[in-house]
């Protein structure tokens, strides 16, 4: 069973206090030399070490300084940030409807320019019709047990999700065949749904992928995740919407999705698996 948010989040300060325990400890310096070094008592230091104290950004520079490693200062930083921020319960996002939960991403989705999104379960939110998302977003309020506000929600989503009609951007996305062929909603709604993928196929700011059954794979499937430009991961999982900060998880993020969107077939090949399946789907 997955762990409470707020389990995960105390072990990310956990692991970021042993990080800079490590530091020290590798440079060779008592805890009292550091603490000059840094100019803060040695209790400052004992209480960061044994996460008591989170420390400041400024603190943890200054700790990489003092330890000879000023370039693991931003991968540090940005994983202090993410022990607070990484994991968002699903339950409190969800608290007062999905229509808020939508609207929290906007801003997100105005200020990135290049997206790369991979989905192993459902069609990307960007490319998803009102009435699959409304059939999608349903199955979520009635799962969860919150407030049924889906037809507000569908609508702050497709407010958000405009930025995919906007030229200046970028979108990459690449999906397992299998989302063709999961039903969301009843058949019409599913059909619609395939019919306005193949509508995006031809867009020159939108490369949609689709990594066919048959791909022989060097990439295991994996949750659906979305990188925002080269700074943010979202991955989602049932119970929290984990962000992802830190350089090295964002670049491992992109590095996975280079891998599996090689296994991914685009143009006509793309436009023949998303036909297939609405063909299947019509045959039923």
């Amino acid at each position: 069973m997955p762990q409470h948010p707020s389990a995960t989040a105390r072990q990310a300060r956990e692991a970021l206090a042993a990080r800079l325990r490590d530091l020290r400890l590798d440079v060779g310096i008592s805890g009292r030399e550091l603490a000059v070094r840094c100019a803060w008592s040695e209790s400052k230091t004992s209480r960061i070490e044994n996460a008591r104290t989170q420390p400041s950004d400024a603190d943890i520079r200054s700790w990489c300084v003092a330890c000879h490693a000023a370039d693991r200062s931003e991968d540090l930083v940005a994983a202090n940030r993410q022990s607070t921020e990484a994991n968002v319960e699903w339950r409190r996002l969800q608290r007062s409807g999905l229509r808020n939960l939508q609207e929290a991403g906007a801003p997100l989705y105005e200020r990135t320019a290049r997206f790369r999104a991979y989905c192993s379960d459902v069609v990307p939110g960007f490319l998803q019709t009102p009435d699959y998302a409304t059939a999608l977003l349903t199955s979520i309020a009635s799962f969860r047990g919150t407030r049924h506000d889906v037809e507000e929600a569908v609508a702050a989503r497709l407010r958000r999700n405009r930025v995919v009609h906007e030229d200046r951007r970028q979108f990459f996305l690449v999906m397992e065949e299998s989302v063709l062929r999961y039903r969301i909603g009843d058949d019409r709604t599913m059909s619609a749904q395939l019919d306005h993928l193949l509508s995006f196929t031809a867009r020159p700011h939108v490369n949609l992928g689709v990594i066919p059954f048959s791909a022989v794979r060097t990439m295991w499937p994996l949750p659906t995740f979305t990188v925002f430009d080269a700074e943010r991961v979202h991955a989602d999982t049932l119970d929290a919407a984990v962000t992802l900060t830190q350089p090295s998880q964002v670049d491992l993020y992109a590095r996975a999705f280079d891998l599996l969107a090689r296994h991914s077939v685009r143009g006509e090949s793309a436009r023949k698996l998303i036909s297939d399946a609405a063909e299947r789907l019509r045959r039923a």
